[in-house]
């Protein structure tokens, strides 16, 4: 076997082994079988003439030359993909599928009609969207884009601020009817509140009152989870008080099924961005989903936009 047999479907296939460090999470990602994710290792490795991979029982890791190897690698691929592009002009945008990751109870209530009103438009870009709260390796799963709330300290990834998630207390009106309603931060404590388990230091409420004077307030309660959605159906069931996104809540309190307790004080807002795999960023239909989530997120209730 000589370099000609160096193709781009075994590069590709090589890559995202490297990174993902397993043969069948890469044959699932590709809808292959796993022996056909081998034989592409095989025939790439013959057609190098050094081995790229060493293979464990448990993991797949790359070899000095195979490091080498998936930095050229990487950046041939990117180079070839930006070229069809260009050839195909204004077409070259308009076909190929993107890899978004969100968090979760932000992607199910708002982040999926965005990427629906951008498939309207650009019907031939595909979407595969991953909901999850953790934080997780972009590179390895093959993500191009991942939206994420908090502070965020990957800087191997280009970050776009996309604003501030302003947050608000809220609970059911049977429960404040139930257990009366707080009418200063002190009287939290007596409450039940529900808390997020996946943030640290939820036993203890900031909030930041009409004057700017901060208060931390002790938050207890019989209920806890890690995830948004779950914390909103508590909410609704009359189980307690809790900081909630704006976005997670607008249409509760619209519908008067959920109230605003001391209006006067909220939680600090917690920034949103985007981050974008540098390596995906100059993909004309990546661009077009980044500029199209940032012109948009600002219409999602509660996220003000940087100035």
């Amino acid at each position: 076997m000589d370099r000609s047999d160096v193709t781009l479907e075994r590069m590709r296939s090589f890559v995202r082994v490297a990174e993902r460090g397993s043969l069948s999470a890469v044959a699932r990602e590709f809808g292959v079988g796993q022996s056909t994710v081998t034989r592409h290792l095989r025939e790439l490795e013959d057609a190098v003439g050094v081995p790229l991979l060493s293979r464990t029982t448990r993991r797949v890791t790359m070899t000095d030359e195979g490091s080498r190897y998936y930095a050229d690698s990487v950046q041939i691929l990117r180079l070839v993909e930006q070229a069809g592009d260009e050839a195909r002009g204004t077409r070259g945008a308009s076909a190929g599928t993107i890899r978004i990751s969100c968090t979760a109870a932000l992607g199910v209530l708002h982040v999926s009609r965005l990427i629906f009103a951008f498939q309207d438009r650009y019907p031939d870009i595909g979407i595969d969207l991953s909901l999850a709260d953790e934080r997780i390796n972009l590179v390895r799963e093959g993500v191009d884009i991942a939206l994420r709330l908090g502070p965020l300290t990957d800087s191997s990834m280009k970050l776009r601020a996309l604003g501030q998630s302003r947050r608000l207390l809220v609970a059911a009106p049977a429960y404040l009817a139930a257990r009366g309603r707080p009418a200063v931060p002190q009287d939290l404590p007596g409450h039940e509140g529900i808390r997020m388990s996946n943030i640290a230091g939820s036993d203890t409420l900031a909030l930041q009152g009409p004057g700017g004077e901060r208060h931390a307030v002790p938050f207890g309660g019989r209920f806890r989870v890690d995830h948004g959605l779950a914390a909103r159906e508590a909410l609704v069931a009359g189980r307690g008080i809790a900081p909630a996104h704006h976005w997670l809540v607008d249409d509760l309190l619209a519908a008067g099924r959920l109230e605003v307790i001391l209006p006067g004080y909220a939680p600090p807002p917690i920034p949103l961005s985007m981050l974008i795999v540098p390596e995906r960023a100059g993909i004309a239909r990546v661009r077009l989903l980044v500029d199209f989530l940032a012109e948009r997120i600002g219409g999602i209730p509660g996220i003000e936009k940087p100035r």
